[in-house]
């Protein structure tokens, strides 16, 4: 199956988007997207967008303590869980000490916009989007183009990438639904960006939203490690260049599977899989009060052998007879590398939070990134003492996720890339889903 920069996985306008907007379409899609395509966008009501008013709750830059890396070309990226619609509704027990007005889809729309067009990254991966023709309108018509993957099985919401037409160039993308690989309904997409002012600067960009459920860690295991070949692969195929993975990663800065993200391996047998994410540690009450059950029910090497099968050993791994877990990858936490505020970090540089309501308190969104960029500043998170104030999220901000940005440099000097493959692939049909 083809893509091309007129078909429907690019928003070329607020008009035709609302005909064919998306499309789903199997795992692992390849497309090109001629450099000829590109169109650009303007809008004279978002001229000013820099000026539109922040939300309440305030946060603030913190630049990296070593830029003596810097390259002229920066860019910014963006990752944000924005909540869907219907979960809301359907997940309202999330929610009790949130007023009913700021769970309100008209509301938190103009709020993530705020947030989103104040910020003004250049690019921004979105989770949990259900409502994409009414997010794109507005991202349009401020100069962005994106694309857009929904979730397989009976849910509404999917990943979507949006990134600035003045800034970069679409060359290539790649739709991934991990259904096709066994892998639950869970979704992810791949991007292969050009500056447009400077050929010689690539780079990929990952968006995903790793299955929720922390019973199913070689599940969540086993979708990361996909996607990170898969990026991989485009680097290498594009000259090797960098890679920036965003995302919300359902999994702790105290987890094996942030073990496996920051180390590039993990050992399953050492873990008990429905222990993997970390989630289960992060009630409130447990992250507020410090509880003595956070530390977790001694396991013995014995019991943690029996607990997985050789089925799910061949999930997270791979192979049922490897029970090392290993990724191509050599990633960095952009928020772990730049320095904050201790009232905001844990002890490993983390955020302590990016999500809160009545059933969690703590981190699970992360901008990861490889050799060949380095973070220059990101915007840093808030407080718990702040979040506790608020009694739960979305409150002051538009989802129960908070956004990550981060800003990055290009540390080498020399990255040319190698003239990509053309791959002849048919025109898929169109079809909203």
């Amino acid at each position: 199956m083809a893509f091309s920069a007129s078909s429907s996985w690019l928003a070329l306008s607020a008009t035709n988007a609302k005909h064919n907007p998306f499309f789903s379409v199997p795992s692992c899609i390849k497309f090109n997207a001629p450099i000829a395509s590109q169109i650009q966008w303007h809008s004279d009501s978002y001229t000013h967008r820099n000026l539109r008013p922040l939300p309440q709750i305030k946060r603030h830059w913190v630049e990296a303590s070593d830029q003596s890396l810097e390259s002229p070309e920066t860019f910014s990226v963006a990752s944000y869980n924005i909540l869907g619609d219907r979960n809301a509704s359907q997940h309202s027990d999330l929610y009790v000490n949130v007023p009913s007005r700021y769970i309100k889809w008209d509301r938190r729309k103009r709020v993530i916009s705020d947030e989103l067009l104040g910020w003004d990254p250049d690019i921004i991966c979105l989770q949990e989007v259900d409502k994409y023709l009414e997010v794109s309108d507005i991202m349009v018509k401020a100069g962005y183009a994106g694309s857009y993957q929904r979730r397989t099985g009976d849910s509404v919401d999917g990943c979507a990438i949006f990134w600035k037409t003045d800034k970069f160039r679409l060359l290539e993308g790649e739709n991934i639904q991990f259904k096709d690989i066994g892998l639950r309904d869970n979704v992810a997409q791949l991007s292969v960006f050009e500056m447009c002012e400077s050929y010689s600067r690539r780079l990929i960009v990952g968006n995903i939203h790793v299955l929720y459920n922390p019973n199913k860690g070689e599940v969540k295991l086993g979708q990361i490690r996909f996607l990170s070949s898969r990026a991989q692969y485009l680097s290498e195929k594009w000259g090797n260049i960098p890679v920036v993975l965003a995302g919300d990663f359902n999994s702790t800065p105290q987890s094996g599977i942030y073990k496996f993200l920051s180390s590039s391996e993990l050992n399953v047998k050492l873990y008990d899989k429905k222990e993997l994410s970390g989630q289960k540690r992060c009630r409130p009450a447990q992250v507020i009060w410090e509880n003595k059950e956070t530390v977790g029910p001694v396991v013995t090497q014995d019991s943690l052998l029996k607990c997985w099968t050789d089925e799910e050993i061949k999930i997270a791994t791979g192979d049922s007879q490897r029970h090392l877990a290993v990724h191509p990858l050599k990633l960095n936490s952009s928020y772990a590398t730049v320095n904050g505020s201790t009232s905001t970090r844990g002890f490993n540089g983390e955020p302590l939070a990016t999500s809160y309501h009545s059933k969690f308190l703590g981190t699970v969104d992360y901008l990861w990134y490889s050799d060949g960029i380095v973070p220059t500043r990101v915007l840093d998170t808030v407080s718990i003492s702040d979040l506790l104030r608020e009694g739960g999220l979305p409150c002051k901000v538009g989802s129960d996720h908070l956004a990550l940005v981060s800003e990055f440099t290009f540390s080498v000097t020399n990255n040319e890339a190698a003239p990509a493959a053309i791959v002849d692939i048919e025109e898929p049909n169109n079809q909203q889903s």
